[in-house]
């Protein structure tokens, strides 16, 4: 059974049905439109490894982590083997965070790059440089295609070989503008270098199905391409303003039960990477329980397919959210 919310109306897809793709590749390898070059394209996790492994999804440690972008393989070196190739603007947009010490984040040196595409703001990024641009500024005004930094292998975790030197490439959503003081209090002693623009506080989309959206001669929406995601699990919460509402109001669906009664909750779909993809108020005629927290349903179909989250799990005949799921939701609705 698929699990999705039924609630838009056909025009909405109407909405930019010949719009083209506004994303970009972020450098110059294009093979990921070339038939059978994938592997010209993706920068596996190691010789004996299927270019799967530096795609997006469940696709290390077999199935069982996840890794939230793509590994974009160098196309050029110099004489010492390391690569050189230009990494780029996904996108017009803003520069709203980078970190040049490499040591604070298993990224290495990164970037991110705020855009709005058709009202949604979308984050792209950039990691493993082993240069940024030299005048970087918080604040700056990128063009897509506009040069960012120079690919390289930098990182505070594993060592990065030569000959799979890659850009590791994201497109996420933010998930909560308070993550600094909710880590704070939810990760006690632990550090966090990189306050509201840490890692855990983007949930990826993939940026494969979005760049091969460029070629669609359908046209492509990003808002229909998020709300069309399939649905992991939903979950209804006792909370009513929390900042995912405000950042992203197109998500929220209607519900005039809820509109004329009044707002005591909100149930919200997820897709297996923990994307809040659409957002029902709920009146408190229509919830049913009094905990603050509540699993609703879950797509046994999607979770077999893309444990590797483990936002949700099987206790016996009955499910719950796991602590990654738990955790997730806390913070969505700090």
């Amino acid at each position: 059974m698929i699990f999705r919310f039924a609630f838009f109306p056909l025009t909405f897809f109407a909405a930019n049905l010949f719009a083209q793709s506004p994303f970009h590749f972020p450098t110059a390898n294009t093979n990921l439109y070339v038939r059978d070059n994938e592997l010209k394209f993706f920068a596996p996790t190691a010789p004996d490894k299927p270019w799967t492994s530096g795609s997006f999804g469940c696709v290390r440690d077999n199935g069982w982590r996840m890794h939230e972008g793509l590994d974009i393989l160098h196309l050029q070196t110099d004489r010492h083997g390391e690569p050189t190739d230009a990494v780029n603007a996904t996108a017009d947009g803003t520069v709203i965070y980078f970190s040049n010490k490499p040591s604070l984040s298993n990224y290495g040196n990164y970037i991110v790059v705020r855009h709005v595409i058709e009202g949604i703001e979308i984050y792209s990024l950039y990691a493993h440089l082993s240069a940024l641009r030299t005048d970087l500024k918080i604040g700056q005004q990128v063009k897509a295609g506009e040069f960012l930094g120079i690919m390289g292998r930098t990182s505070n975790a594993e060592t990065i070989l030569k000959e799979r030197a890659h850009v590791h490439f994201e497109l996420n959503l933010l998930i909560n503008d308070n993550f600094a003081s909710w880590f704070k209090k939810a990760s006690p002693g632990e550090r966090n270098d990189h306050g509201e623009w840490n890692g855990q506080n983007l949930n990826g989309l993939d940026p494969r199905e979005i760049l091969l959206a460029e070629h669609n001669p359908n046209g492509f929406s990003l808002l229909n391409y998020i709300r069309s995601q399939t649905e992991l699990c939903r979950v209804l919460v006792r909370a009513t303003n929390f900042p995912f509402l405000k950042r992203y109001p197109m998500l929220v669906l209607k519900n005039p039960v809820a509109e004329k009664q009044g707002i005591a909750g909100y149930e919200i779909a997820f897709n297996y990477n923990g994307v809040p993809f659409a957002l029902m108020p709920r009146a408190e005629s229509e919830i049913k329980s009094k905990a603050r927290i509540q699993l609703l349903s879950v797509n046994e179909a999607e979770e077999k397919a893309n444990p590797c989250r483990k936002i949700v799990v099987k206790r016996g005949s009955q499910w719950e959210l796991g602590n990654e799921g738990q955790r997730l939701v806390d913070l969505l609705i700090y």
